[in-house]
């Protein structure tokens, strides 16, 4: 059976209470894990071409997202390192399994020590083999890699490190679009990690009072491991991640999808969909401008710092 992730993300707006209220919802509702992400603003890149973006005959080049004020965002969302106690303790307390995604190296050892057993690799990070070798040697018992606007090239690389690791672990599809339509779901190219990775599963974006859990629901007929879903408990405009998240009824839906058999699953598809073929896409498919835009700015928005306050990226230079 699919088990199901209950990405909290930034929907607990750095409210200890709300994130706990998240846990228990989300163990209500009947998922396997919850997570957080292990992400500081102080590790956050001022990358100046990001301050004013690029337009170039009416085409974007570059986001724009400017530092100063992304910066004031995420400082409002830290969790430090007692607020991760406290995340574990509420795992514990609601009996769900707890989960976080580490955004930078200096990020490990805290993880580590912590006693995280599974982590996750944001898809951003698919391709920094550093970071993916250091998260390898320590004692995490699951590693879940995210696949989204990253390269066949570098999915293979991250795929090698972790096989040569013997290390247990997972590989998500992903579309890094937010929120991601059906047009660009690309469902196929579960069946290409399937070749090179024993364990998949799929991280869904979509829009679910668009969408339901149609995309979930395909990634399930074709015998995903793990589904990863952001999880809200407020009014969906009161975060950033709210329009791609699932409140707790959808979630609970999300829940009782993953117990069907594969003919009560594809019932749900066909009632829910007009044509089947638009969800699978292309195993093999071009990213989307929309991804390489994302690709761009998230691919080291986030870097630990040296003694001297130097950026250290997650990858080394013969990496990208």
């Amino acid at each position: 059976m699919t088990k199901i992730i209950a990405e909290l993300c930034q929907n607990h707006n750095g409210d200890e209470k709300i994130m706990q209220e998240m846990v228990h919802s989300a163990s209500e509702a009947g998922a396997d894990y919850a997570k957080i992400q292990s992400m500081h603003s102080s590790e956050l890149t001022h990358r100046l071409r990001f301050d004013d973006g690029l337009i170039e005959g009416g085409k974007v080049k570059v986001i724009k997202r400017p530092f100063k004020s992304e910066l004031e965002r995420l400082k409002k969302l830290d969790l430090n390192e007692k607020q991760h106690q406290l995340f574990l303790e509420h795992c514990e307390k609601y009996k769900i399994k707890p989960m976080t995604t580490i955004f930078s190296l200096s990020k490990i050892e805290m993880i580590e020590k912590l006693g995280f057993q599974t982590i996750k690799v944001a898809s951003f990070d698919c391709a920094s083999h550093r970071l993916i070798e250091e998260v390898s040697k320590r004692n995490f018992k699951h590693i879940v890699v995210s696949t989204g606007a990253t390269f066949n090239r570098e999915i293979k690389e991250t795929a090698n490190i972790l096989k040569k690791s013997n290390k247990s672990h997972t590989l998500l599809h992903c579309v890094s679009i937010y929120p991601t339509g059906i047009e660009d779901a690309n469902l196929s190219r579960i069946h290409y990690l399937r070749k090179i990775a024993k364990s998949v599963g799929l991280s869904d974006h979509s829009n679910p009072d668009i969408h339901k859990n149609i995309i979930p629901a395909v990634g399930m007929y074709l015998g995903v491991d793990l589904i990863e879903k952001h999880f809200t408990i407020l009014d969906k405009d009161k975060t950033k991640d709210g329009p791609v998240s699932a409140n707790p009824e959808q979630l609970k839906e999300l829940v009782n999808l993953s117990k069907l058999n594969k003919q009560k699953l594809m019932d749900y598809i066909e009632e829910n969909t007009d044509d089947y073929k638009i969800l699978l896409g292309q195993e093999n498919r071009d990213m989307t401008t929309t991804e390489l835009l994302n690709r761009d700015y998230y691919q080291g928005r986030f870097a630990s710092k040296d003694s001297k306050g130097n950026y250290v990226f997650n990858w080394s230079k013969d990496n990208l």
